[in-house]
């Protein structure tokens, strides 16, 4: 699920201050522990290869954040395609991939403990 700023639903809207909030924006249930994570990625950066041997071939820890900059396709285990552009807010449940249509600067917050297992596996993909 993804969002333009523009398109949250502004709650306060005072001088000087505006604010939007998306409700039932993902569900948390479940989760310990959160990480925050800053990625640069370089246009072209596919992970898919990075994921094979996980559940699905897909990265199974949900992500919630921003994207600064650039744009990423996501490609979700139902094989629909989203793409997040910079300004977007999005969702990531579950079962999903990465490919970076340009140079990309994105925000994640992620349960920690199942993203460090995938970022574990991808680190042993590429032989480190």
């Amino acid at each position: 699920m993804r969002i333009a700023k523009n398109d949250i639903p502004v709650r306060i809207d005072a001088p000087g201050a505006i604010a939007r909030q998306k409700i039932d924006f993902g569900d948390a249930t479940g989760y310990g522990k959160i990480s925050g994570e800053y990625f640069s990625l370089g246009a072209g950066t596919d992970i898919s290869p990075l994921l094979k041997g996980l559940k699905g071939d897909m990265c199974q820890a949900p992500h919630w954040g921003y994207l600064l900059q650039g744009e990423v396709t996501v490609t979700y285990a139902n094989g629909t395609n989203e793409v997040i552009n910079g300004g977007d807010l999005f969702y990531w449940p579950p079962g999903h991939t990465v490919k970076v249509g340009k140079d990309a600067e994105v925000v994640l917050f992620s349960p920690q403990h199942e993203h460090s297992e995938v970022i574990d596996h991808m680190l042993h993909q590429m032989g480190g």
